[in-house]
């Protein structure tokens, strides 16, 4: 793992690659989870990213499963101190928007599943409601903040009116502010942050640290046109979403390119490409098996040259 990046404005220092939590219990069971969590944290990284919701929209699972689990693993290692841990509040059943109130309650059911009594980053997850107005949203954060139960705060699928405002009235009012947005990105959906978002975040100095960077899977290569896939993920919206649509071809066709002339994993193209793109400070993937993790690993060392990045960002177009 290469050295830790300071996260925004913050004092928080994280890995370049953050290990996304939503598999934890989902498509990894714990004794899986904890096995990745383990060689995550062996290879150096310190940066772990889950929801209060994770994976509550698909059968079989509870909201809170992966919190519970990295909660365990926490307690079980003993290494709080040696990790930055990131969550959201919005999505969970009983806590769902952005009310003061629910926040508020959101976070210590948070603090109880993650056994802990302080999350690093704080996440809004989805500000769905636009009637709801950001000062009272900012004002919860920043009372979190106040009582030491959050050390700093994000959002994630926001507006980039939402996101100028919430920054605008931190400032104004002298609160906790942002420090970095987590938006939807990776080759196959740049529009989701290239642009106004993109440029809010350069403008006010946060980091950006994106999610479903590798597109739910899509991106390693596993899920090609006319294949039939057996996998939670291959679905419409997930990673089979992209399989039959002609930007999803190119790309795989660039990556299995550069991929096969490099000596790596598909995989660890698309990621390295991800970071190094502006803004990109730290990029969020999932591992379901101990043998995921030395592709995503492998990216931080991958430097792509402009001629190689040029043949990704103009197939991704």
């Amino acid at each position: 793992m290469t050295e830790l990046r300071a996260l925004g404005s913050s004092d928080l220092l994280v890995s370049p690659l953050c290990l996304g939590g939503n598999v934890f219990g989902w498509t990894a069971d714990k004794t899986q989870s904890l096995a990745v969590l383990d060689a995550y944290r062996a290879g150096g990284g310190n940066f772990i990213d889950t929801s209060d919701s994770y994976m509550n929209y698909f059968a079989g699972n509870e909201p809170g499963q992966s919190e519970r689990i990295i909660g365990d693993w926490l307690a079980t290692r003993r290494n709080r101190d040696d990790v930055v841990v990131a969550t959201k509040v919005g999505d969970h059943p009983d806590y769902l928007g952005l009310a003061p109130a629910t926040i508020k309650a959101a976070a210590d059911a948070s603090l109880r599943r993650l056994r802990t009594d302080h999350i690093d980053l704080y996440y809004t997850h989805f500000d769905r409601d636009e009637s709801l107005p950001v000062d009272e949203i900012v004002t919860a954060l920043d009372d979190l903040v106040k009582a030491g139960k959050v050390r700093a705060i994000a959002a994630s699928n926001i507006s980039p009116e939402r996101l100028s405002a919430s920054l605008a009235f931190s400032d104004r009012e002298g609160l906790a502010r942002y420090v970095a947005l987590q938006p939807q990105y990776n080759l196959v959906s740049r529009d989701t942050y290239e642009g106004p978002r993109r440029e809010v975040v350069q403008r006010e100095g946060l980091a950006c640290v994106p999610y479903f960077a590798l597109a739910s899977g899509f991106l390693t290569g596993k899920y090609r046109p006319g294949q039939s896939v057996d996998s939670e993920r291959n679905v419409p919206g997930l990673a089979g979403g992209y399989a039959n649509t002609e930007r999803g071809v190119r790309v795989l066709d660039a990556l299995e390119q550069i991929a096969t002339a490099r000596g790596v994993e598909m995989a660890t193209v698309a990621l390295a490409w991800l970071a190094q793109r502006p803004t990109v400070t730290a990029l969020i993937a999932s591992a379901r098996t101990v043998e995921q993790l030395p592709a995503l690993f492998a990216a931080q060392d991958l430097h792509l040259s402009d001629t190689e990045l040029q043949t990704l960002t103009t197939a991704s177009s």
